[in-house]
């Protein structure tokens, strides 16, 4: 398994969308964190604290398997993500 950064940023209607998505959101990343693939998964925050998108580091087998979790993401699917980027990485911290 190699990892992946998966950077998704809120399209002009993501306030609105998050809370209505937020359960299928979470529902889809369950089976990878409860199989030990989610390193990390939260969200960007502005300053005054209102989300802007979301960051999740998780374990794939590869960039097209990493690629095909994020595009099927209720996030993704529903419009909260105008964009959204996967890219791999190597885990330097913690050893």
């Amino acid at each position: 398994m190699a990892t992946f950064i998966w950077i998704g940023r809120d399209g002009p209607r993501g306030a609105e969308l998050r809370p209505l998505h937020r359960p299928a959101h979470l529902a889809g990343l369950e089976p990878l964190a409860a199989a030990g693939r989610i390193r990390f998964a939260g969200p960007l925050r502005r300053p005054d604290g209102q989300p802007v998108g979301s960051l999740i580091v998780l374990d794939a087998p590869d960039l097209a398997e990493a690629q095909r979790i994020a595009a099927r993401d209720a996030y993704a699917v529903q419009g909260v993500f105008a964009s959204w980027e996967v890219y791999e990485t190597s885990v330097v911290f913690p050893r």
